[in-house]
């Protein structure tokens, strides 16, 4: 009897063995996984982190496409006219008289591109030479001129009307690269006779 007991007593203890070995083979396994998942579980947490509600919007900016195509219905088209294609820079010269505002845009050469003035923007007496309407009549005649690809741009002034400041910051609103800024009113020098005194 005392044999078969320590017969048996062996082979329990042999057939817990294996047991064991096997429990240290797969508990290794289980530490090799558990990084592996911990590292997914990470992923996961960094992405869900942050919901795509919460996220704050990036600040589109402005371009000048957006400043051209403000306040119209359809966006501005590029057309191409006949003898005015493609011309990247050009001439805007400003004429702001005490009564009106006329702003005519050339290329390099003097050739007109488009114009525009107070009147044909629907300004009408006293309103025709406010800073106002130097700034309206800028940007629609710069809007056609940018349609035939212009982006830089020389300003000359002409007048002592009050649409000469506003003309040159219309300009800049609309993204223009102005190059520079010239005032050619004319000024006699003891030419012409002036006409003579007003009498009122």
């Amino acid at each position: 009897m005392a044999e078969e007991t320590k017969n048996n007593a062996p082979e329990g203890t042999a057939k817990k063995a294996p047991a064991k070995k096997a429990a240290k083979k797969v508990a290794p396994k289980a530490s090799e996984t558990a990084p592996v998942a911990t590292a997914e579980q990470v992923e996961v947490v960094e992405n869900t982190a942050v919901p795509v509600e919460a996220a704050v919007p990036e600040k589109k900016e402005i371009t000048a496409k957006d400043l051209l195509n403000e306040g119209l219905d359809e966006p501005l088209k590029i057309r191409r006219a006949k003898g005015s294609k493609n011309i990247s820079a050009g001439i805007v010269h400003v004429l702001a008289t005490f009564n009106n505002t006329k702003v005519v845009v050339t290329d390099k050469q003097g050739n007109v591109i488009t114009w525009s003035s107070s009147g044909k923007c629907n300004f009408r007496g006293s309103r025709k030479s406010t800073a106002y309407a130097a700034t309206v009549v800028t940007q629609d005649a710069t809007r056609r001129a940018v349609a035939h690809g212009l982006k830089e741009v020389d300003i000359h002034l002409k007048g002592p009307g009050m649409g000469r400041d506003s003309a040159v910051r219309a300009l800049q609103a609309l993204g223009m690269q102005i190059n520079i800024i010239l005032d050619v009113t004319p000024v006699p020098h003891n030419g012409c006779r002036p006409p003579k005194r007003r009498r009122v």
